[in-house]
């Protein structure tokens, strides 16, 4: 039931964006609106007929939405917020498999590894001229 509801939900969607492209708009973009005295439809006509589709389509479409809504609840599809996420790889808080850095206050020339920074602990940087 609940995927012949959504296939309906999608076809009044595509409808109803066709139907408002169709609609003449102010700049008279997309619209089909115009034409001779001699078709189908006057001016008058055509817009009525697409106002009153469109109302229609727009009905289905929240009725549609309510439905799926009610569906959904009702099934027990349920949300992602009601579970609380698992974590695969769950580790202790401080076995960690990435590196550590060291503390803030040590300098790296202490620990062996010099940059050239003599001995300040800040990074050499080229200041171009």
């Amino acid at each position: 039931m609940q995927t012949v509801l959504l296939v309906a939900h999608l076809i009044i969607a595509l409808a109803l964006i066709a139907v408002v492209l169709l609609q003449r708009s102010e700049g008279g973009a997309l619209g089909i609106g115009g034409g001779g005295g001699g078709s189908l439809f006057s001016a008058r006509g055509v817009g009525n007929t697409l106002t009153r589709t469109t109302a229609i389509l727009a009905v289905a479409f929240f009725i549609t939405s309510i439905g799926l809504t009610l569906l959904s609840t009702r099934t027990g599809g349920g949300s992602l917020f009601n579970n609380p996420t698992t974590q695969q790889n769950q580790t202790a808080p401080g076995d960690s498999s990435l590196p550590q850095l060291p503390p803030a206050g040590q300098n790296q020339n202490q620990q062996g590894g010099g940059t050239g920074s003599g001995g300040t602990g800040q990074p050499q940087v080229p200041v171009s001229q």
